[in-house]
């Protein structure tokens, strides 16, 4: 049995167009709520928080339906087809808001491209594991993520290109149109080159029968957690919440801080932004051989070990450096060391018949620190000072340094992997 990759990389593509538009959300909305309806750093943290409540009861929700629709095209096509067509149509009428600097329009265009995104992101994370079969859902997974990187690099070239630098207040339509004429080439080539349906069934067909299971299944359900056990699991579950705290906050306010604190202009900012994804791009494979190595706590701790003193050395920057560029590198190292091996040691506690239940608990704590660290850092950039960013994000990445020591469970060490792409297996 051969992943293929050629088809993997097509379902890959809605992937894509979900974080192209994302990666431009965090950079652009914060800086419109800023110098166009000059919105209170806590106020827009609220706002940019609206995302991940709407995603704690929309993915779900979507993912249930899409589970139970059948159509001739497929349960998630339509889902894709749809979402992406409102999101892009509402997505334009953002600029158009914040060029008549009319702010009910601008917060309605928001929430109805939050909403319409929120239809056909489950489905679309969904279409992978539903046209591979389950050996290969590893090497899959590894190629999706690769497919969202690219799309978030994308943008960040995008914003660089489009958003001039000579006003504080830029023309945004060029950037949010070349972000949406992306997101619908990328959702025509899919739904163009994947016959969902057809192939879905093809995936069933060699599916290995699950009855067999059915007591298993039973047992697992019944059995509680050791009580060791759900000590690691609450630990590991806070340095989530942690990390995702600190890391949170930078890329939500980090093109209001480049301008404000260090000066920056136009979309000058991304070039830092698109550093730290690259880095972590290319140190996927590596990250994932040190952990079939050293074990995943070790990786995760020197990651966030790494995060923190990052984090604090971008708070030693009073102006733009070049430097800053080999901080952010550091930062997307860190990053990744942490992300690659993190979900696995929530899901390595479960007992194979509630993993989705696992995966729950892993979005739970990461979706709730980032509701409530754009609001909380926020506050303290409107109240205290924009010098308090990096501090912030230092300390939380420190107390999940912590909390992570404090993890006995979830590291049992992975088989070698067949291919080296298996270490890309992270969570979208």
């Amino acid at each position: 049995m051969k992943l293929n990759t050629k088809r993997t990389v097509l379902v890959g593509m809605a992937f894509l167009s979900i974080c192209t538009f994302w990666q431009m959300y965090e950079a652009v909305i914060p800086l419109i709520l800023k110098h166009t309806f000059h919105v209170s750093d806590t106020a827009s943290g609220a706002v940019m928080a609206l995302d991940n409540v709407l995603a704690l009861f929309m993915l779900p929700l979507f993912g249930s339906l899409s589970d139970k629709t059948s159509t001739r095209f497929g349960k998630r096509t339509p889902f894709i087809v749809a979402g992406t067509a409102a999101s892009c149509l509402f997505m334009l009428l953002i600029p158009l808001a914040d060029r008549l600097g009319i702010f009910w329009m601008f917060i309605t265009a928001l929430l109805l491209v939050l909403v319409s995104m929120s239809i056909y992101r489950s489905p679309a994370v969904a279409l992978m594991p539903d046209l591979t079969p389950k050996p290969l859902r590893s090497k899959g997974n590894a190629i999706i993520n690769l497919m969202g990187a690219i799309g978030g690099m994308i943008t960040l070239v995008l914003i660089q290109v489009l958003v001039p630098g000579h006003t504080s207040q830029p023309d945004y339509f060029p950037l949010f149109a070349a972000v949406a004429f992306i997101m619908l080439l990328s959702v025509v080539l899919l739904v163009f080159t994947i016959p969902e349906k057809r192939l879905a069934e093809e995936t069933a067909a060699l599916s290995e029968p699950e009855e067999e299971q059915e007591e298993d299944i039973k047992e697992n359900r019944k059995a509680s957690l050791p009580t060791d056990v759900k000590k690691s699991l609450v630990f590991l579950l806070l340095s989530v919440a942690f990390w995702f705290m600190g890391y949170n906050a930078v890329t939500s306010a980090f093109s209001k801080y480049a301008q404000i604190q260090w000066g920056m202009t136009g979309g000058s900012f991304a070039s830092s932004l698109l550093v730290a994804t690259g880095a972590a791009i290319l140190s996927y494979i590596p990250v994932g051989m040190a952990a079939t190595r050293i074990g995943r706590k070790k990786t995760i701790l020197f990651g966030v070990a790494a995060l923190a003193l990052c984090f604090f050395s971008g708070a030693l920057f009073p102006t733009y450096h070049p430097a800053v560029n080999i901080v952010f590198a550091l930062v997307g190292i860190s990053w990744a060391a942490i992300n690659v091996n993190s979900y696995p040691m929530v899901v390595e506690m479960s007992r194979g018949s509630n993993v989705g239940k696992f995966t729950g608990y892993y979005y739970t704590f990461s979706m709730a620190a980032q509701i409530i660290t754009p609001i909380f850092s926020g506050a303290l950039l409107e109240h205290v000072g924009y010098w308090t960013l990096f501090p912030y994000a230092a300390l939380f990445a420190a107390l999940a340094f912590v909390t992570m020591l404090l993890v006995r469970h979830g590291d049992s060490k992975p088989l070698p992997a067949k291919s080296k792409l298996e270490a890309f297996d992270t969570p979208d």
